[in-house]
């Protein structure tokens, strides 16, 4: 049996490269790469602590979903999960971000990639959907339990037929790059939260990114996500003397 019980696939911004990452990462009050946790910035004019604005996202960190939490196939171990996957992100392509705005989507607040003519959305889609493809083979279906809770929001017709497909209903062409920093918020906190995070985190958002390395998670009986294997995109360039 693998050591955990269900790994992802995600993007782990590092705060140690960019000051938006640090702030978000202290915001949720924990450091995913490192796997501690931090002390919440002082932020005046919250209608709640961070500590329970972030309480879920919090068990995530700092991160974009590539391949939602899946439950290995029998017979699948850790050293396949990395192995597989660094063989997949070495055939994919880096992709540039067009920068990162603060949006509500839907009860809860996320990072989305900023304006732009709708190319690198697209990269992005392509490059979630590569993995959710290519690495399908290393998912035990759902069981009942994981289908009501994936149903719980309420499914339409398409979003059952890629939840049966894919055990997950916000993939292929519902997938939407997003890096969560709230839970889901009251309406009249929504935008209160939101005018406090845009006035101290919306000038350090960075112009555009680049997405070059995929990570492999794990959750732990808690609930918790930890960090596992790293698997940069693209073949490394030959050395020059």
């Amino acid at each position: 049996m693998p050591p955990f019980r269900r790994y992802a696939v995600y993007v782990l911004p590092d705060p140690a490269r960019a000051s938006w990452a640090r702030f978000a990462a202290a915001w949720l009050g924990r450091d995913i790469l490192k796997d501690v946790s931090l002390a919440h910035p002082d932020c005046p004019g919250l209608p709640w602590p961070p500590a329970e604005i972030t309480a879920r996202p919090r068990r995530y960190g700092l991160h974009a979903t590539i391949k939602a939490p899946f439950r290995p196939a029998p017979g699948v171990d850790e050293a396949t999960l990395c192995a597989d996957l660094r063989a997949l992100a070495a055939r994919l392509a880096p992709v540039g971000v067009p920068g990162l705005r603060l949006a509500p989507l839907g009860r809860f607040l996320a990072l989305v990639p900023g304006p732009g003519d709708g190319t690198q959305a697209t990269a992005l889609s392509d490059l979630a959907a590569e993995v959710v493809r290519g690495l399908d083979h290393l998912r035990a279906p759902e069981d009942a339990a994981d289908l009501a809770r994936r149903r719980g929001a309420g499914l339409d017709a398409r979003g059952e037929e890629l939840l049966q497909r894919w055990g997950y209903p916000h993939v292929m062409e519902r997938f939407r790059f997003h890096i969560t920093l709230t839970g889901r918020l009251a309406r009249g906190d929504l935008a209160a939260v939101h005018e406090v995070l845009a006035a101290r985190l919306g000038p350090l958002l960075p112009a555009g990114f680049t997405v070059d390395t995929l990570w492999l998670l794990g959750e732990d009986d808690a609930g918790l996500f930890h960090p596992v294997c790293p698997a940069p995109l693209g073949r490394p360039r030959a050395s020059v003397d």
